[in-house]
């Protein structure tokens, strides 16, 4: 079987490709690879940041992971309809504005997607935990896919 198309309108299978290839590219750390996943214009919403364009993206996700070392994070899809997803997502990081303390945040983004696949805009909403090395999902070796997360962790 082919691989699901990654342009709207979107399927559950073709949905959850999307996220999953979104998961991976962030998991690079690399903002160069990752501004081209957007339109030249995309605009965002970042909690309280807002940006447009492949300029303003790859700054921002440079100050990002500037803070955030050791970042590693997972999405699910949450929903979907014709060129819109909404994702449910954590992510755990070392804060470098904090002693290099561990951190969850837990959040929701929905997403809108131009004709070709691009996404032309991104909005973020996100809450931060302290977590501790001991509270830790996405520990070294661990494929955060992997990790049973249950109604309980939330």
């Amino acid at each position: 079987m082919p691989p699901p198309s990654l342009i709207p309108p979107f399927t559950y299978t073709s949905a959850h490709a999307k996220v999953k290839a979104a998961q991976n590219l962030w998991n690079t750390r690399t903002p160069s690879l990752i501004a081209p996943a957007y339109t030249p214009t995309s605009l965002w919403r970042n909690r309280s940041t807002f940006l447009r364009g492949h300029a303003e993206i790859i700054d921002f996700l440079t100050k990002k992971w500037e803070k955030e070392k050791d970042y590693r994070l997972r999405k699910e899809l949450f929903a979907y309809h014709e060129n819109k997803i909404a994702v449910q997502f954590w992510y755990e990081y070392r804060d470098a504005h904090d002693s290099l303390r561990w951190k969850r945040c837990y959040g929701i983004e929905h997403w809108t997607f131009a004709e070709d696949g691009k996404m032309e805009k991104r909005m973020m909403s996100g809450n931060d935990v302290e977590i501790g090395e001991e509270g830790r999902w996405f520990g070294e070796g661990v494929d955060v896919d992997e990790v049973v997360l249950g109604e309980r962790d939330f």
